[in-house]
């Protein structure tokens, strides 16, 4: 199911250390839901990711919940990865969770999602990769680029924890480096 524009048909969205406050910024940041689904990975190491869920949608006022095996994102919803879960996009669309091993020592990881996500929307891919203390996402960035999807990176002199951010810079380069708050804007424009 590849995208037939460049406009946006999903955001992903990959975080860690530091990741439950960008969060709240970046979805309190927008002035309603986006036009497309947005599905997040954050290495939380929560066990309860309704939780976080509930912590995000009260901060955000939308829709949040936690992504299921074999469900079809829907626009204006936001999904996040179950902790200990691989998420995946397969291609008809639909989520997929997988126990495979680790990544960047990470279940669920940045880069299977982002990656998965290239291989199934292509230029239609908007990721966002936000503070966090490893390189997860940066491989991951890098085929999204490839691909002809976009990608935000927040400025590691801004993120709370900058490895990460600074990481994807090294290897993908960004098609836009912003302090955080900058993010929500930008992906209501991009996602009209």
């Amino acid at each position: 199911m590849a995208a037939t524009a460049a406009t946006p048909q999903i955001v992903v969205v990959g975080c860690s250390a530091g990741g439950l406050s960008a969060l709240h910024m970046l979805l309190g940041g927008l002035s309603g839901p986006l036009s497309v689904p947005m599905v997040v990975v954050c290495h939380s190491g929560s066990e309860d990711m309704r939780l976080f869920c509930e912590l995000l949608e009260s901060r955000s006022g939308l829709r949040v919940q936690e992504a299921e095996e074999r469900q079809l994102p829907a626009p204006g919803h936001i999904y996040v990865a179950p902790s200990g879960y691989h998420l995946l996009l397969e291609r008809d669309g639909r989520f997929a969770l997988s126990v495979d091993p680790r990544v960047a020592f990470s279940r669920p990881s940045i880069d299977v999602l982002f990656e998965s996500a290239a291989e199934v929307w292509h230029e239609g891919v908007l990721a966002v990769l936000l503070t966090g203390a490893n390189a997860d996402g940066a491989e991951g960035c890098l085929k999204i680029r490839r691909a002809g999807g976009t990608v935000v990176i927040q400025d590691p002199d801004t993120a709370q924890v900058p490895m990460m951010p600074a990481a994807a810079l090294e290897l993908a380069g960004a098609d836009h480096c912003l302090p955080l708050p900058k993010i929500s804007p930008l992906l209501e424009s991009l996602c009209p």
